[in-house]
């Protein structure tokens, strides 16, 4: 098990940037794929961006592709989320996540393929 627990989040202003940070615990960080999901209020969670282990294979959902970045550092036992150009329609709660997969398995994009899940961070961007 890994327990997850996320930061960074707060009020921004449209066109703004915010770097959303997860914290994991656990001996074995470096074998989880890694992803960020976020529920607005009132939808259903939505994939944002997923990682692989060694940090070079990263997966984004297109709403967000050429604004978010996904990086980690498995020194630190860190999730990162780099959000820039934000949008008021990018105010939602935002989760990480950690999927322990098969080698050479793609990065999933479900919630039910991540087993484990942060408490969330608010992210609020004002127009």
């Amino acid at each position: 098990q890994v327990l997850l627990a996320e930061s960074g989040g707060g009020l921004v202003q449209a066109g703004g940037s915010l770097r959303l940070s997860c914290a994991a615990s656990g001996r074995t960080f470096s074998a989880y794929t890694m992803g960020w999901f976020r529920q607005a209020r009132g939808k259903e969670r939505e994939f944002l961006a997923g990682i692989k282990w060694n940090g070079e294979d990263t997966l984004y959902a297109d709403s967000v592709k050429g604004r978010f970045t996904i990086s980690r550092d498995n020194a630190k036992n860190t999730l990162y989320l780099q959000m820039s150009s934000l949008k008021s329609e990018d105010t939602a709660v935002y989760y990480c996540a950690a999927a322990r997969l098969q080698l050479g398995t793609s990065i999933p994009i479900t919630t039910v393929a991540f087993g484990s899940w942060g408490q969330g961070t608010q992210v609020t961007v004002s127009s």
